[in-house]
C-alpha cells in the first residue's frame, strides 16, 4: 500500500501547486469553477445532476447497461508476435494495471465501471497515470467535474485538476489518461447530461406528480347517484354494506344492493391521465434514445415484440452499433495514452465481446461447431475459452478439414483424400442394377 501512496504522492507533486486567483479567470473559467458541484437548472424548475439523474430508472438503468457491460467483459492487452501470431503480453507492467489492479483500492471491472459513467454522463472520463521508469504501474481516476482541459498553441493538451483544499494542478496529456466521447472540438466530449437535461426533468417531475398524486390524491372507482335525500336509515344500511359486503379482496366482484332509486356510475381514467401515463412511457423512450439501448433493454416493450428474432436483432444493433463505439473508444485510448509510443507496432489492447454469449449457451454452442467443422478452432482451444482442460490425447491438437471444398486443388469431395488425375470430373453415376 505504501508503495503505490508513493507513487501517488510523486505523481501529484510533479506540478506545483497553486491557488484559485478568480480575478485571472476567464468568464468561461469562472462559470466552470462555481459549476464544479453544481447543477443545471431546466425549463420544468427541476435541477439536474449526477445525483438527480440517476434517480430516474431508465437513466440508471442505462448507464448501469453499458457501464456494467464494460467494467465485465475480458480486456486483455495483446502483443503481436507477427502479422498473423498474437499473445497475451505476459510480463508487461500495463498488463497487470488493466486486468488486476489499477490502483491500491478499485479492482479492474470497478475502475472501468466508473470511468464509463463518468464517460456517459460527462463526455469524458480521466485518470491520473503513476508511472515507474517509464511504465504505466497505476491508474487514480478524477472526476470529470474537476478537470478542466484546454490545447495549447504546440497542440498538446494541458489539464487543470481542482483539489479539494481549493488549490488546483496543472498536468500535460503525458501525465492524464483520457477517454472523450462525441467531441466537436476533439478536445473535450459533449455532456451527455447538459443535453438531456430537460428529458431527465421532465421525467423527474412526472415522478414527483404521481408521487403527490398517490399521497394527497384520490382514487374513485365510481358514484352513488340518488334522485332525492337519501335517508338517514338508508345512509348507515349502505356505509354498513361497503364496509362489510365490498371491501377487501375477498369481497371483490360481489353485487352491491341500492335502496330508493339509488344508481352506481362507474368513474373511467380521463384523458387527462392517459395523457399523464403516455407521457411516462415516452420519457423511457427518450432517454433510452440518448444513450443508445434498446428500450426493451429497460423493460419497455409494449410497442415492440417482445419474443422470437425482434428482440434478438435489437440485441445485435446493441452490441454493433452502441457497445463497440464505446470499446474502441477505451482500445485507442490505452494504447494512445498508457501504452509507449516505441510499443505501438506490437501492443494493442483488446476487449473480447465472446464474453456476452456467456449467458447464451446455445449460440454459444453454434459458434464452436461452427469454429471446429471448418477448422479454425481445434479440440483443446475451445476447450480453453471454457475454462476445460486440454484433452489428454493427440486429437486434441488437430484440426478438422472443412467439409464442402470439392473443387479445392489437391482435395477430394467434402474434404477427402486427394483425387488421382482425372477423377472426379465427371458427375458420379447412379449404380447400375
Amino acid at each position: 500500500m505504501g508503495y503505490f501512496t508513493n507513487l501517488f504522492n510523486a505523481a501529484l507533486g510533479k506540478p506545483a501547486a497553486q491557488t484559485f486567483d478568480l480575478s485571472n479567470m476567464s468568464p468561461d473559467q469562472v462559470r466552470e469553477f462555481l459549476r464544479i458541484g453544481g447543477s443545471m437548472e431546466t425549463a420544468s424548475g427541476v435541477s439536474i445532476n449526477e445525483s438527480s439523474a440517476m434517480r430516474v430508472a431508465a437513466a440508471w438503468r442505462c448507464v448501469n447497461i453499458i457501464s456494467g457491460t464494460v467494467g465485465t467483459l475480458p480486456l486483455d492487452l495483446i502483443r503481436r508476435v507477427s502479422e498473423q501470431v498474437r499473445e497475451p503480453a505476459r510480463g508487461h507492467p500495463l498488463r497487470k494495471v488493466l486486468t488486476v489492479k489499477p490502483n491500491q483500492w478499485q479492482t479492474p471491472s470497478e475502475f472501468r465501471r466508473m470511468m464509463q459513467a463518468h464517460l456517459m454522463l460527462r463526455g469524458n472520463a480521466y485518470a491520473l497515470k503513476a508511472t515507474l521508469s517509464g511504465q504505466v504501474v497505476g491508474l487514480v481516476p478524477l472526476h470529470p467535474d474537476r478537470v478542466e482541459v484546454d490545447q495549447l498553441d504546440d497542440m498538446t493538451m494541458r489539464y487543470r485538476v481542482s483539489l479539494k483544499n481549493g488549490q488546483y494542478l496543472t498536468l500535460t496529456g503525458k501525465d492524464v489518461f483520457h477517454l472523450r466521447g462525441m467531441s466537436l472540438d476533439g478536445v473535450k466530449g459533449l455532456s451527455v447530461l447538459s443535453h438531456m437535461r430537460e428529458s431527465l426533468g421532465l421525467a423527474l417531475q412526472s415522478e414527483r406528480a404521481g408521487a403527490r398524486l398517490m399521497k394527497d390524491g384520490q382514487f374513485i372507482g365510481g358514484t352513488l347517484e340518488h334522485p332525492n335525500k337519501l335517508s338517514p336509515d338508508a345512509y348507515e344500511r349502505l356505509k354498513a354494506s361497503v364496509s362489510d359486503r365490498h371491501s377487501g379482496a375477498d369481497n371483490a366482484g360481489k353485487a352491491m344492493i341500492l335502496e330508493e332509486g339509488m344508481k352506481f356510475n362507474k368513474v373511467g381514467m380521463s384523458a387527462v391521465d392517459l395523457q399523464f401515463l403516455q407521457q411516462r412511457d415516452f420519457q423511457r423512450y427518450d432517454i433510452a434514445m440518448f444513450f443508445g439501448v434498446p428500450p426493451h433493454m429497460l423493460g419497455a416493450t409494449e410497442k415492440q415484440t417482445s419474443w422470437g428474432s425482434g428482440i434478438e436483432q435489437q440485441g445485435i444493433g446493441f452490441v454493433t452499433y452502441t457497445l463497440n463505439d464505446w470499446l474502441k473508444a477505451w482500445e485507442e485510448a490505452i494504447k494512445r495514452d498508457l501504452i509507449a509510443e516505441r510499443e505501438w507496432e506490437t501492443l494493442d489492447a483488446r476487449f473480447y465481446t465472446q464474453g456476452l454469449m456467456r449467458g447464451d449457451v446455445k449460440t454459444r454452442t453454434a459458434y464452436y461447431i461452427a469454429a471446429r467443422q471448418w477448422g479454425w478452432l481445434n479440440p483443446n482451444e475451445i476447450r480453453a475459452l471454457e475454462d476445460m482442460n486440454p484433452r489428454e490425447d493427440e486429437g486434441g491438437e488437430e484440426y478438422a478439414v472443412p467439409p464442402n471444398t470439392a473443387g479445392a486443388v489437391g482435395m477430394g469431395h467434402n474434404g477427402g483424400p486427394p483425387l488421382d488425375e482425372g477423377e472426379g470430373d465427371e458427375p458420379p453415376q447412379p449404380p447400375r442394377d
